[in-house]
Protein backbone atom coordinates (compact mmCIF):
# COMPACT_ATOMS: atom_id res chain seq x y z
CA UNK A 1 0.00 0.00 0.00
CA UNK A 2 2.87 2.37 0.83
CA UNK A 3 4.36 1.81 -2.61
CA UNK A 4 0.99 2.51 -4.26
CA UNK A 5 0.56 5.78 -2.36
CA UNK A 6 4.16 6.77 -3.17
CA UNK A 7 3.60 6.17 -6.88
CA UNK A 8 0.42 8.25 -6.92
CA UNK A 9 2.13 11.10 -5.10
CA UNK A 10 5.06 10.98 -7.49
CA UNK A 11 2.81 11.08 -10.55
CA UNK A 12 0.85 14.02 -9.15
CA UNK A 13 4.10 15.85 -8.46
CA UNK A 14 5.27 15.20 -12.00
CA UNK A 15 2.03 16.51 -13.46
CA UNK A 16 2.21 19.66 -11.38
CA UNK A 17 5.87 20.24 -12.25
CA UNK A 18 5.66 19.57 -15.96
CA UNK A 19 2.42 21.27 -16.80
CA UNK A 20 1.87 23.90 -14.09
CA UNK A 21 -1.80 23.02 -13.92
CA UNK A 22 -2.03 23.29 -10.14
CA UNK A 23 -1.24 26.21 -7.90
CA UNK A 24 -1.38 26.25 -4.12
CA UNK A 25 -3.58 29.16 -3.05
CA UNK A 26 -3.73 31.40 -0.01
CA UNK A 27 -7.17 31.63 1.51
CA UNK A 28 -8.95 34.92 2.11
CA UNK A 29 -9.28 35.43 5.87
CA UNK A 30 -12.89 36.64 5.54
CA UNK A 31 -13.99 33.31 4.08
CA UNK A 32 -11.90 31.36 6.56
CA UNK A 33 -13.80 33.11 9.33
CA UNK A 34 -17.10 32.44 7.57
CA UNK A 35 -16.46 28.70 7.41
CA UNK A 36 -15.27 28.58 11.02
CA UNK A 37 -18.41 30.39 12.17
CA UNK A 38 -20.56 28.01 10.13
CA UNK A 39 -19.01 24.97 11.80
CA UNK A 40 -19.94 26.36 15.23
CA UNK A 41 -23.66 26.17 14.43
CA UNK A 42 -25.18 23.37 16.51
CA UNK A 43 -27.00 21.77 13.56
CA UNK A 44 -23.89 21.90 11.40
CA UNK A 45 -21.87 20.27 14.17
CA UNK A 46 -24.54 17.58 14.33
CA UNK A 47 -24.36 17.14 10.56
CA UNK A 48 -20.57 16.77 10.61
CA UNK A 49 -20.90 14.04 13.24
CA UNK A 50 -23.61 12.24 11.31
CA UNK A 51 -21.39 12.06 8.22
CA UNK A 52 -18.90 10.07 10.28
CA UNK A 53 -21.68 7.88 11.69
CA UNK A 54 -22.94 7.14 8.17
CA UNK A 55 -19.58 5.93 6.81
CA UNK A 56 -20.70 2.29 6.56
CA UNK A 57 -24.06 3.15 5.00
CA UNK A 58 -22.36 5.44 2.49
CA UNK A 59 -19.92 2.69 1.59
CA UNK A 60 -22.75 0.17 1.15
CA UNK A 61 -24.57 2.55 -1.22
CA UNK A 62 -21.29 3.22 -3.00
CA UNK A 63 -20.90 -0.50 -3.72
CA UNK A 64 -24.56 -0.92 -4.71
CA UNK A 65 -24.35 1.93 -7.22
CA UNK A 66 -21.06 0.66 -8.63
CA UNK A 67 -22.58 -2.74 -9.31
CA UNK A 68 -25.40 -1.17 -11.33
CA UNK A 69 -23.90 -0.73 -14.84
CA UNK A 70 -23.92 2.72 -16.42
CA UNK A 71 -22.22 2.40 -19.83
CA UNK A 72 -21.89 5.45 -22.08
CA UNK A 73 -25.34 6.53 -23.30
CA UNK A 74 -26.92 3.71 -21.26
CA UNK A 75 -27.11 5.18 -17.78
CA UNK A 76 -30.83 4.40 -17.34
CA UNK A 77 -30.58 1.50 -14.86
CA UNK A 78 -28.28 3.37 -12.52
CA UNK A 79 -30.39 6.50 -12.92
CA UNK A 80 -33.52 4.60 -11.87
CA UNK A 81 -31.75 3.17 -8.84
CA UNK A 82 -30.41 6.57 -7.86
CA UNK A 83 -33.83 8.14 -8.21
CA UNK A 84 -35.33 5.47 -5.93
CA UNK A 85 -32.70 6.22 -3.30
CA UNK A 86 -33.24 9.97 -3.61
CA UNK A 87 -36.99 9.57 -3.17
CA UNK A 88 -36.43 8.20 0.34
CA UNK A 89 -35.45 11.65 1.55
CA UNK A 90 -37.27 14.89 2.10
CA UNK A 91 -37.24 16.59 -1.29
CA UNK A 92 -39.90 18.84 -2.76
CA UNK A 93 -39.65 17.14 -6.13
CA UNK A 94 -37.63 14.38 -7.81
CA UNK A 95 -37.66 13.82 -11.56
CA UNK A 96 -35.77 12.55 -14.57
CA UNK A 97 -35.36 15.00 -17.41
CA UNK A 98 -35.41 14.48 -21.17
CA UNK A 99 -31.81 13.22 -21.47
CA UNK A 100 -31.79 11.04 -18.34
CA UNK A 101 -30.43 13.32 -15.62
CA UNK A 102 -31.92 12.66 -12.17
CA UNK A 103 -32.76 15.85 -10.29
CA UNK A 104 -34.01 16.45 -6.77
CA UNK A 105 -35.08 19.90 -5.57
CA UNK A 106 -34.95 20.90 -1.92
CA UNK A 107 -36.55 24.33 -1.70
CA UNK A 108 -34.96 27.03 0.41
CA UNK A 109 -36.80 29.20 2.87
CA UNK A 110 -36.19 32.22 0.64
CA UNK A 111 -35.55 30.45 -2.65
CA UNK A 112 -34.24 33.46 -4.53
CA UNK A 113 -31.31 31.44 -5.88
CA UNK A 114 -30.49 27.81 -6.65
CA UNK A 115 -27.26 26.04 -5.75
CA UNK A 116 -26.55 22.73 -7.49
CA UNK A 117 -24.60 19.75 -6.12
CA UNK A 118 -23.71 17.32 -8.92
CA UNK A 119 -22.04 13.97 -9.55
CA UNK A 120 -22.16 12.00 -12.78
CA UNK A 121 -23.85 8.66 -13.39
CA UNK A 122 -21.94 7.39 -16.41
CA UNK A 123 -18.75 5.36 -16.61
CA UNK A 124 -16.44 4.73 -19.57
CA UNK A 125 -17.04 0.98 -19.58
CA UNK A 126 -19.13 -0.73 -22.30
CA UNK A 127 -22.17 -2.91 -21.82
CA UNK A 128 -21.23 -6.33 -20.48
CA UNK A 129 -18.31 -5.18 -18.33
CA UNK A 130 -18.10 -7.05 -15.02
CA UNK A 131 -18.71 -4.32 -12.44
CA UNK A 132 -18.94 -6.50 -9.37
CA UNK A 133 -16.99 -5.02 -6.46
CA UNK A 134 -14.14 -7.10 -5.06
CA UNK A 135 -12.62 -6.39 -1.67
CA UNK A 136 -8.99 -7.07 -0.82
CA UNK A 137 -8.45 -6.03 2.76
CA UNK A 138 -9.92 -2.55 3.00
CA UNK A 139 -9.53 -1.72 -0.70
CA UNK A 140 -12.45 -1.86 -3.17
CA UNK A 141 -11.81 -2.93 -6.77
CA UNK A 142 -14.25 -2.47 -9.65
CA UNK A 143 -14.54 -0.52 -12.91
CA UNK A 144 -15.93 2.88 -11.96
CA UNK A 145 -15.50 2.41 -8.20
CA UNK A 146 -14.08 5.91 -7.90
CA UNK A 147 -15.04 7.79 -11.04
CA UNK A 148 -17.66 8.89 -10.23
CA UNK A 149 -19.72 6.44 -8.23
CA UNK A 150 -18.14 7.66 -5.03
CA UNK A 151 -19.38 11.15 -5.90
CA UNK A 152 -22.93 9.83 -6.20
CA UNK A 153 -22.71 8.19 -2.77
CA UNK A 154 -21.42 11.45 -1.29
CA UNK A 155 -24.31 13.36 -2.81
CA UNK A 156 -26.82 11.09 -1.08
CA UNK A 157 -24.89 11.32 2.19
CA UNK A 158 -25.11 15.13 2.11
CA UNK A 159 -28.84 14.99 1.35
CA UNK A 160 -29.43 12.51 4.18
CA UNK A 161 -27.54 14.65 6.68
CA UNK A 162 -29.46 17.80 5.75
CA UNK A 163 -32.65 15.92 6.57
CA UNK A 164 -31.49 14.15 9.70
CA UNK A 165 -29.86 17.26 11.20
CA UNK A 166 -32.97 19.29 10.34
CA UNK A 167 -30.99 21.87 8.38
CA UNK A 168 -32.87 24.28 6.13
CA UNK A 169 -31.10 26.46 3.60
CA UNK A 170 -32.04 29.95 2.45
CA UNK A 171 -31.43 29.14 -1.22
CA UNK A 172 -32.86 26.24 -3.14
CA UNK A 173 -30.57 23.22 -3.39
CA UNK A 174 -30.72 21.09 -6.53
CA UNK A 175 -29.17 17.63 -6.33
CA UNK A 176 -28.18 16.30 -9.76
CA UNK A 177 -26.98 12.89 -10.93
CA UNK A 178 -25.96 13.72 -14.48
CA UNK A 179 -25.47 11.70 -17.64
CA UNK A 180 -22.87 12.03 -20.36
CA UNK A 181 -19.86 13.39 -18.49
CA UNK A 182 -17.40 10.86 -19.87
CA UNK A 183 -15.90 10.66 -23.35
CA UNK A 184 -18.30 11.10 -26.24
CA UNK A 185 -21.08 11.90 -23.80
CA UNK A 186 -19.76 15.43 -24.36
CA UNK A 187 -21.29 16.78 -21.12
CA UNK A 188 -24.72 16.33 -22.66
CA UNK A 189 -26.42 16.10 -19.28
CA UNK A 190 -25.15 19.44 -18.03
CA UNK A 191 -25.59 21.08 -21.43
CA UNK A 192 -29.26 20.06 -21.28
CA UNK A 193 -29.70 21.44 -17.76
CA UNK A 194 -28.27 24.82 -18.69
CA UNK A 195 -30.27 25.04 -21.91
CA UNK A 196 -33.64 23.66 -20.82
CA UNK A 197 -33.55 23.08 -17.06
CA UNK A 198 -34.18 25.29 -14.05
CA UNK A 199 -32.08 28.39 -13.49
CA UNK A 200 -28.81 27.58 -11.73
CA UNK A 201 -26.99 30.34 -9.85
CA UNK A 202 -23.99 28.33 -8.70
CA UNK A 203 -22.71 24.82 -9.40
CA UNK A 204 -20.66 22.36 -7.37
CA UNK A 205 -19.52 19.11 -9.00
CA UNK A 206 -18.00 16.19 -7.13
CA UNK A 207 -15.45 14.48 -9.37
CA UNK A 208 -11.73 13.81 -9.31
CA UNK A 209 -9.80 12.24 -6.48
CA UNK A 210 -7.89 14.46 -4.09
CA UNK A 211 -9.45 16.68 -1.45
CA UNK A 212 -6.97 19.51 -2.02
CA UNK A 213 -7.86 20.30 -5.64
CA UNK A 214 -10.51 22.84 -6.57
CA UNK A 215 -11.23 23.03 -10.30
CA UNK A 216 -12.17 26.57 -11.31
CA UNK A 217 -10.84 26.56 -14.88
CA UNK A 218 -12.37 24.60 -17.72
CA UNK A 219 -10.03 22.74 -20.07
CA UNK A 220 -11.72 22.92 -23.46
CA UNK A 221 -11.68 20.17 -26.06
CA UNK A 222 -12.87 19.45 -29.58
CA UNK A 223 -13.31 15.89 -30.77
CA UNK A 224 -13.61 14.72 -34.34
CA UNK A 225 -14.43 11.57 -36.27
CA UNK A 226 -12.86 11.33 -39.74
CA UNK A 227 -14.08 8.61 -42.14
CA UNK A 228 -12.48 8.01 -45.54
CA UNK A 229 -14.70 5.90 -47.81
CA UNK A 230 -13.96 4.02 -51.03
CA UNK A 231 -15.07 1.11 -53.17
CA UNK A 232 -12.97 -1.59 -51.53
CA UNK A 233 -11.83 -4.75 -53.24
CA UNK A 234 -9.22 -7.50 -53.53
CA UNK A 235 -5.68 -6.43 -52.72
CA UNK A 236 -4.42 -7.94 -56.01
CA UNK A 237 -7.38 -7.99 -58.31
CA UNK A 238 -8.52 -4.45 -57.52
CA UNK A 239 -5.08 -2.95 -57.06
CA UNK A 240 -5.10 0.67 -58.17
CA UNK A 241 -8.26 1.63 -56.31
CA UNK A 242 -7.86 4.57 -53.97
CA UNK A 243 -7.26 3.11 -50.50
CA UNK A 244 -9.00 4.69 -47.48
CA UNK A 245 -6.27 3.44 -45.13
CA UNK A 246 -3.61 5.14 -47.24
CA UNK A 247 -5.57 8.38 -47.11
CA UNK A 248 -5.97 8.06 -43.35
CA UNK A 249 -2.26 7.48 -42.93
CA UNK A 250 -1.49 10.48 -45.11
CA UNK A 251 -3.87 12.65 -43.10
CA UNK A 252 -2.27 11.54 -39.83
CA UNK A 253 1.21 12.29 -41.15
CA UNK A 254 0.25 15.75 -42.40
CA UNK A 255 -1.69 16.66 -39.29
CA UNK A 256 0.95 15.50 -36.82
CA UNK A 257 3.63 17.50 -38.60
CA UNK A 258 1.52 20.67 -38.51
CA UNK A 259 0.17 20.08 -35.01
CA UNK A 260 3.63 19.46 -33.63
CA UNK A 261 4.83 22.83 -34.91
CA UNK A 262 1.67 24.56 -33.69
CA UNK A 263 1.86 23.23 -30.13
CA UNK A 264 5.53 24.01 -29.50
CA UNK A 265 4.62 27.59 -28.58
CA UNK A 266 1.66 29.55 -27.29
CA UNK A 267 -0.95 28.55 -24.71
CA UNK A 268 -0.77 24.90 -23.82
CA UNK A 269 -2.56 22.76 -26.42
CA UNK A 270 -2.56 19.00 -26.99
CA UNK A 271 -3.67 16.57 -29.67
CA UNK A 272 -4.25 12.82 -29.69
CA UNK A 273 -5.45 10.29 -32.25
CA UNK A 274 -7.07 7.82 -29.90
CA UNK A 275 -9.06 5.45 -32.13
CA UNK A 276 -8.31 4.03 -35.59
CA UNK A 277 -10.58 1.47 -37.22
CA UNK A 278 -11.61 -0.06 -40.52
CA UNK A 279 -10.75 -2.86 -42.92
CA UNK A 280 -11.84 -6.48 -43.15
CA UNK A 281 -8.74 -8.58 -43.92
CA UNK A 282 -5.07 -8.31 -44.78
CA UNK A 283 -5.73 -9.04 -48.46
CA UNK A 284 -8.65 -6.66 -48.91
CA UNK A 285 -8.59 -2.99 -49.84
CA UNK A 286 -10.78 -1.45 -47.14
CA UNK A 287 -13.98 0.33 -48.06
CA UNK A 288 -13.74 2.51 -44.98
CA UNK A 289 -11.08 3.87 -42.65
CA UNK A 290 -11.76 6.08 -39.65
CA UNK A 291 -10.09 7.78 -36.73
CA UNK A 292 -11.17 9.78 -33.70
CA UNK A 293 -9.12 12.75 -32.55
CA UNK A 294 -9.09 14.70 -29.30
CA UNK A 295 -7.58 18.19 -29.14
CA UNK A 296 -7.46 20.26 -25.96
CA UNK A 297 -6.41 23.76 -25.05
CA UNK A 298 -6.69 26.32 -22.31
CA UNK A 299 -7.46 28.84 -25.07
CA UNK A 300 -10.61 28.38 -27.19
CA UNK A 301 -9.04 30.23 -30.13
CA UNK A 302 -6.26 27.65 -30.18
CA UNK A 303 -8.88 24.91 -30.44
CA UNK A 304 -10.30 26.59 -33.53
CA UNK A 305 -6.86 26.96 -35.07
CA UNK A 306 -5.81 23.37 -34.45
CA UNK A 307 -9.16 22.11 -35.69
CA UNK A 308 -8.55 24.08 -38.85
CA UNK A 309 -5.16 22.42 -39.31
CA UNK A 310 -6.80 19.02 -38.91
CA UNK A 311 -9.41 19.78 -41.54
CA UNK A 312 -6.77 21.15 -43.87
CA UNK A 313 -4.69 17.98 -43.48
CA UNK A 314 -7.66 15.68 -44.08
CA UNK A 315 -8.66 17.30 -47.38
CA UNK A 316 -5.05 17.59 -48.50
CA UNK A 317 -4.64 13.84 -47.90
CA UNK A 318 -7.87 13.15 -49.80
CA UNK A 319 -6.58 15.07 -52.80
CA UNK A 320 -3.18 13.36 -52.76
CA UNK A 321 -4.62 9.86 -52.59
CA UNK A 322 -7.28 10.49 -55.23
CA UNK A 323 -4.57 11.70 -57.63
CA UNK A 324 -2.69 8.46 -57.06
CA UNK A 325 -5.62 6.17 -57.90
CA UNK A 326 -5.41 4.22 -61.17
CA UNK A 327 -8.91 2.78 -61.39
CA UNK A 328 -12.31 3.25 -59.84
CA UNK A 329 -14.14 6.08 -58.17
CA UNK A 330 -12.40 8.66 -55.98
CA UNK A 331 -12.45 8.49 -52.21
CA UNK A 332 -14.82 10.62 -50.18
CA UNK A 333 -14.45 11.77 -46.60
CA UNK A 334 -16.74 12.63 -43.70
CA UNK A 335 -15.35 15.20 -41.28
CA UNK A 336 -17.57 15.37 -38.20
CA UNK A 337 -17.13 17.14 -34.89
CA UNK A 338 -18.35 14.74 -32.19
CA UNK A 339 -17.40 16.71 -29.09
CA UNK A 340 -17.17 20.31 -27.93
CA UNK A 341 -16.27 21.07 -24.32
CA UNK A 342 -15.84 24.81 -23.83
CA UNK A 343 -12.90 26.44 -22.09
CA UNK A 344 -13.24 29.10 -19.43
CA UNK A 345 -11.81 30.57 -16.27
CA UNK A 346 -13.53 32.27 -13.35
CA UNK A 347 -12.15 35.06 -11.14
CA UNK A 348 -10.64 33.66 -7.98
CA UNK A 349 -12.35 36.35 -5.94
CA UNK A 350 -15.80 34.81 -6.53
CA UNK A 351 -17.43 33.85 -3.22
CA UNK A 352 -17.99 30.24 -4.33
CA UNK A 353 -14.33 29.79 -5.20
CA UNK A 354 -13.17 31.45 -1.99
CA UNK A 355 -15.55 29.28 0.02
CA UNK A 356 -14.26 26.16 -1.71
CA UNK A 357 -10.69 27.17 -0.85
CA UNK A 358 -11.62 28.04 2.73
CA UNK A 359 -13.50 24.76 3.20
CA UNK A 360 -10.56 22.80 1.81
CA UNK A 361 -8.21 24.55 4.23
CA UNK A 362 -10.57 24.02 7.17
CA UNK A 363 -10.64 20.29 6.37
CA UNK A 364 -6.87 20.15 6.69
CA UNK A 365 -5.61 20.47 3.11
CA UNK A 366 -3.63 23.20 1.40
CA UNK A 367 -6.06 24.24 -1.36
CA UNK A 368 -4.92 23.99 -4.95
CA UNK A 369 -6.55 25.69 -7.94
CA UNK A 370 -6.65 23.41 -10.96
CA UNK A 371 -7.81 23.33 -14.56
CA UNK A 372 -9.83 20.32 -15.66
CA UNK A 373 -12.41 18.86 -18.00
CA UNK A 374 -15.51 18.22 -15.88
CA UNK A 375 -19.21 19.00 -15.78
CA UNK A 376 -18.25 22.41 -14.40
CA UNK A 377 -16.89 23.38 -17.84
CA UNK A 378 -20.34 24.39 -18.97
CA UNK A 379 -21.23 26.86 -16.20
CA UNK A 380 -17.63 28.12 -16.09
CA UNK A 381 -17.77 28.94 -19.79
CA UNK A 382 -21.08 30.75 -19.20
CA UNK A 383 -19.59 32.83 -16.39
CA UNK A 384 -21.73 31.09 -13.74
CA UNK A 385 -19.91 30.43 -10.45
CA UNK A 386 -18.83 26.78 -10.51
CA UNK A 387 -16.22 24.49 -9.00
CA UNK A 388 -15.37 20.81 -9.03
CA UNK A 389 -14.21 19.30 -5.76
CA UNK A 390 -12.71 15.88 -5.03
CA UNK A 391 -14.37 12.75 -3.71
CA UNK A 392 -11.60 11.93 -1.24
CA UNK A 393 -10.13 8.62 -0.24
CA UNK A 394 -7.24 7.17 -2.21
CA UNK A 395 -7.71 5.59 -5.62
CA UNK A 396 -6.01 4.61 -8.82
CA UNK A 397 -6.32 3.09 -12.30
CA UNK A 398 -9.28 5.30 -13.23
CA UNK A 399 -10.93 4.25 -16.51
CA UNK A 400 -9.29 0.81 -16.19
CA UNK A 401 -10.85 -2.55 -15.33
CA UNK A 402 -8.66 -2.79 -12.22
CA UNK A 403 -9.70 0.60 -10.81
CA UNK A 404 -9.41 0.69 -7.03
CA UNK A 405 -10.47 2.94 -4.17
CA UNK A 406 -9.53 2.98 -0.50
CA UNK A 407 -11.60 4.69 2.17
CA UNK A 408 -8.80 6.68 3.78
CA UNK A 409 -10.64 9.38 5.75
CA UNK A 410 -13.04 9.78 2.82
CA UNK A 411 -15.75 11.09 5.15
CA UNK A 412 -13.73 14.33 5.28
CA UNK A 413 -14.46 14.92 1.57
CA UNK A 414 -18.17 14.49 2.32
CA UNK A 415 -17.89 16.91 5.22
CA UNK A 416 -16.15 19.40 2.93
CA UNK A 417 -18.91 19.13 0.32
CA UNK A 418 -21.51 19.55 3.07
CA UNK A 419 -19.85 22.71 4.42
CA UNK A 420 -19.34 24.22 0.99
CA UNK A 421 -22.96 23.63 0.04
CA UNK A 422 -24.18 25.26 3.27
CA UNK A 423 -21.79 28.20 2.93
CA UNK A 424 -23.02 28.88 -0.59
CA UNK A 425 -26.74 28.32 0.00
CA UNK A 426 -26.93 29.83 3.52
CA UNK A 427 -28.51 28.38 6.65
CA UNK A 428 -31.97 29.56 7.50
CA UNK A 429 -32.54 30.22 11.19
Amino acid sequence: MFFRIFCISFLLFQAMSLFGQERVMRVNSHYQAEIKTLTQESKVMRGMSLIEEYVDATRDLHIKLTEMPAPPFQEGRRAQLFMQVMQQYDLDSVWMDGVGNVLGLRKGTVGAKTVCLDAHLDTVFPEGTDVRVRMHGDTLYAPGIGDDTRGLAMLIAVLRVLNDADIHTSDNVLFVASVGEEGLGDLRGVKHIFSEGPQIDSWISIDGGGRASVVTQGLGSYRYRIIFKGSGGHSWGAFGLANPHHALGEAIHLFVQKANRFTTSGDRTSYNIGVISGGTSVNSIPFESSMEIDIRSVNPLRLDSLGGLLEESVYEALEIQNKMRRIGAPLTVEFVQIGNRPSGELPRALPLIQRALATTAYMGKRPVIRRGSTNANIPIAMGIPAVTIGRGGIGGNAHALNEWWLDRDAYKATQGAFLLLLAQSGISG
